[in-house]
């Protein structure tokens, strides 16, 4: 599990577009966060890609599933 507070980053830019990262969200929980954005922004979200928070659940659930099939010595 991630150590660090779930966090999203919101700039402005002077064009006034708005981007938005999550930081130590894992997974596909990020995706819960997109409506919320757009309720704060008042408009829709125009594109969005997986970061490296995704990659690490899912490395964290393939650790957890490998540590399982494991028999204790």
């Amino acid at each position: 599990m991630s150590v660090n507070k779930p966090r999203i980053v919101v700039t402005v830019g002077e064009d006034g577009q708005v981007s938005a990262e999550t930081l130590d969200i894992l997974g596909e929980r990020c995706v819960d966060y997109i409506a919320v954005l757009e309720d704060l922004i008042g408009g829709p979200v125009q594109s969005s890609s997986w970061t490296a928070d995704f990659a690490r659940e899912s490395q964290q659930a393939q650790e957890q599933q490998v540590n399982r099939d494991v028999d204790p010595a």
